[in-house]
């Protein structure tokens, strides 16, 4: 199998695992009494005038192995926020990622800005948990899903006041997503299947994505170099998770990237 379905497989393993503490008709039940969540936050945040930065929190990834091992997340969280980025992604994918619901749940305790759950969606259940964990918004990963999968999904999130961003790769999961209704699209530079990363993906395919759909940049975005070219490509936001986490200064970088931006 490849890295994504392996980590896929995964995912269904441990949405079986969960509902035999949580079965679905509770963990359902708890997200509606909740009300719907803030959802329009997290895309007003991504359709701003300017270049929006949504900045992730991960300990690993399957590519780089581990990443950050001190990981203090909170005062990761902190340090974005202070220096300005629009949303949060916080991995909560734990075999690779090494991420947790717990760390999502504290880092949402205490910051004040959109957030991201990211995760690996092979099932309904897994919106409904993270309406529950306080998330504006979920991950939906064209490789993952079928087209009917994808649209009901997309309809659920409404209906619970999620956000979705809706990853692809190629103009063939492009028109996938548009066509299940999708309000805004990654285009991942990183190939899922081997992990390989063409930082010109996003630009080449920005024509694929109609004006009325939010774009954003995922992956490999390292410089502000890279984030001057993606802004000058028509991208509404990107996506930048290692970069921001290998820095000795995340927030100097970060505040070097918003100013290439511009």
């Amino acid at each position: 199998m490849t890295i994504l379905e392996t980590i896929a497989e995964y995912a269904r393993k441990r949405v079986g695992e969960a509902q035999k503490t949580l079965p679905l008709s509770e963990v359902r039940e708890h997200a509606l009494l909740l009300g719907p969540g803030n959802g329009r936050s997290f895309y007003e945040a991504i359709a701003r005038p300017s270049l929006s930065f949504i900045c992730e929190v991960k300990k690993a990834s399957p590519s780089k192995g581990l990443i950050d091992p001190d990981f203090a997340y909170r005062e990761i969280a902190a340090d974005y926020e202070a220096a300005g980025a629009d949303a949060l992604s916080v991995l909560t994918e734990p075999r690779w990622f090494l991420g947790s619901d717990a760390i999502f749940w504290e880092i949402r305790a205490n910051a004040h800005l959109p957030m991201l759950r990211k995760d690996f969606v092979v099932d309904a259940y897994q919106l409904y948990e993270a309406r529950c964990l306080g998330a504006d918004c979920v991950l939906l990963i064209c490789a993952l899903l079928d087209e009917k999968t994808l649209q009901a999904h997309l309809h659920l999130c409404e209906d619970l006041g999620l956000a979705a961003l809706v990853e692809t790769h190629d103009a063939d999961e492009i028109a996938m997503a548009v066509r299940a209704g999708a309000r805004m699209l990654g285009v991942n530079n990183r190939n899922l299947h081997d992990f390989s990363v063409d930082l010109a993906n996003a630009s080449r395919l920005r024509d694929k994505i109609p004006a009325n759909v939010l774009y954003v940049a995922e992956s490999g975005v390292r410089t502000p170099e890279d984030v001057r070219l993606l802004a000058n490509a028509g991208a509404d936001a990107v996506l930048i998770g290692e970069a921001l986490m290998r820095a000795p200064d995340k927030g100097q970088l970060l505040r070097q990237m918003r100013e290439a931006s511009r």
